[in-house]
């Protein structure tokens, strides 16, 4: 194909392509909702907690 067919085939390209189904959607959500609790699960656990009280401790003494 040459560069203005390629081009002209894409803009012809069918409207069920051009985004996100409401199937999509629900299952980027639900993935975005797991990371999450995962994600504040993680930093509620007491290391992570004494992990980050150090870097901010370190951080404002160096600070001072």
């Amino acid at each position: 194909m040459t560069g203005v067919r390629r081009r002209l085939h894409t803009l012809r390209a069918p409207a069920a392509e051009a985004g996100m189904s409401t199937a999509e959607y629900a299952v980027g959500t639900l993935a975005a909702v797991t990371f999450a609790t995962v994600l504040i699960a993680v930093i509620k656990s007491g290391a992570v907690k004494s992990a980050l009280a150090g870097i901010i401790q370190a951080a404002l003494s160096i600070a001072s």
